[in-house]
């Protein structure tokens, strides 16, 4: 059989072929590493994000309500405390911060947001908030929640005798990430997590009046 000349058209070989495919599955495998690992760091932002703005977020709302603490216009409210016979708008307390106050004008701490307490549940890192209805989830993802109580003179108040000249109070608050980073490890607890630590100092206008 005799072929023309257009008719002789050469299709690719076996190795330009196999060339070809090893050619684009390089580019493939480049294309989705590059996909792979950009997803991995917005992974780690994105938490990094809400780590950083749940602890604020946390801290603003804390700074806020204990600024309330000792707020006693009439002057005649007592503390549900029988240790003391006097208003303590912040009690000492080692292992939570709780906050007093008679916002309403009414000579009692009953009403809502009147007497909160804040304390760590360490089980399950988070911060608890307690309004009188039992520890509600506040801030979580939380590796420690760490305060002091201090008086108008820098002295550090320790104990319940002292309570009466609490002016400041010193909060600290060690966030972490919700999953851990296979490309991180902490510099101090050698885990994967990633941290961000907040500390405020905060005056509530109303003590000492």
């Amino acid at each position: 059989m005799c072929y023309t000349k257009e008719n002789k058209v050469q299709g690719f070989t076996l190795v330009e072929l196999l060339i070809s495919m090893a050619l684009a599955l390089i580019i493939i495998g480049s294309l989705a590493t590059t996909f792979i690992s950009q997803r991995k760091a917005f992974d780690v932002q994105e938490q990094i994000a809400e780590m950083t703005q749940g602890a604020r977020a946390a801290m603003d709302m804390m700074s806020r309500e204990i600024r309330m603490a000792g707020y006693n216009p009439t002057g005649s409210m007592q503390t549900s405390d029988p240790s003391t016979a006097t208003f303590v708008g912040i009690p000492y307390a080692a292992n939570q911060i709780q906050i007093i106050a008679d916002l309403n004008e009414d000579n009692s701490n009953d009403d809502p947001n009147e007497n909160i307490i804040y304390l760590y549940d360490a089980t399950n890192k988070q911060i608890d908030r307690n309004t009188g209805s039992g520890n509600q989830p506040f801030a979580e993802n939380i590796k420690s929640f760490q305060f002091s109580f201090w008086a108008a003179d820098g002295t550090e108040i320790t104990s319940s005798a002292g309570q009466a000249d609490i002016r400041m109070i010193k909060i600290t608050i060690v966030a972490k990430t919700a999953k851990e980073d296979p490309n991180y490890t902490h510099p101090v607890n050698a885990d994967r997590y990633r941290t961000f630590e907040l500390v405020s100092d905060i005056t509530p206008p109303n003590l000492g009046f």
